[in-house]
């Protein structure tokens, strides 16, 4: 299987041991995720005022190229757009399905980047997680080399991979996507209560503390069910889980460090 794979900023620089185990993966399931040619940034956070579509002229200019990769012979009839970051993810598929329902605002968009190729809302974007779904749990087990085998992991979600409703790629109040993926690892899932709790995003620059508290909140509890790790896919949620732990431990001398990786680690 090939299929269009967006990266995104960060996976080329700090969360490059992401894209690589996560692209490692892949290529055990006999997938090959194609990277978008000629991609840019997605904007990172998507615009949530009515009139404003400059800031979704990023995220459409990237689905032109799935559209591209299509015409010009790379893909064959593949549509579906990979993001491995949730930030990446909920950014493009936000974009993608206000054009998709608003074609007024698209033909302004087209319009407006006259010197590209139209956008005709063929792509669909996808996570990861929703790829091996697709491909099947049971099959990721069959692949398996090294078992998880009594290694308790946390799934964490944060906000961007399940909210909004229309957006998400599982239950926002109890998500268990990660939790199958870990079982066919030979993990165990441990049920954290605050698996889908904010982590506090970007008020990490203006408050590091208070984000710390939350850093706090979440790994305090995960350690209390029982998890020796965390997991994520989103990069800035493993900044503030994973790196404003210093934080979290100068305010709580008595916190225990918790490691946490990204899901594809």
């Amino acid at each position: 299987m090939k299929i269009p794979y967006f990266p995104g900023c960060t996976l080329k620089t700090t969360a490059k041991n992401f894209e690589t185990s996560a692209l490692a993966a892949a290529a055990a399931m006999d997938i090959e995720l194609v990277e978008l040619p000629r991609w840019n940034c997605c904007g990172t956070v998507t615009s949530l005022t009515s009139d404003d579509l400059m800031h979704h002229l990023a995220p459409i200019r990237d689905l032109i190229r799935v559209e591209e990769m299509n015409r010009n012979g790379e893909m064959e009839d593949e549509y579906r757009l990979v993001a491995l970051c949730s930030m990446c993810f909920n950014v493009l598929k936000r974009s993608n399905l206000r054009v998709k329902e608003n074609p007024e605002e698209l033909e302004k968009i087209n319009n407006f980047m006259y010197l590209e190729e139209e956008y005709h809302g063929k792509a669909e974007v996808i996570h990861f997680l929703e790829l091996l779904r697709d491909v099947g749990f049971e099959k990721v087990k069959e692949r398996v080399k090294s078992t998880l085998t009594g290694l308790k992991v946390a799934p964490y979600y944060g906000c961007l991979m399940l909210r909004p409703k229309e957006i998400g790629i599982d239950d926002p109040e109890d998500p268990s996507i990660q939790s199958d993926l870990l079982e066919a690892l030979g993990a165990e899932p441990v049920n954290n209560p605050y698996k889908t709790r904010c982590c506090g995003s970007y008020q990490t620059v203006r408050d590091k503390y208070a984000v710390a508290e939350l850093t706090y909140d979440i790994l305090s509890r995960a350690r209390k069910e029982g998890a020796e790790v965390v997991t994520t896919s989103c990069p800035l949620c493993m900044f503030n889980l994973a790196d404003r732990q210093k934080e979290v431990m100068e305010k709580h001398p008595e916190f225990e460090p918790m490691p946490v990786l990204y899901l594809a680690n």
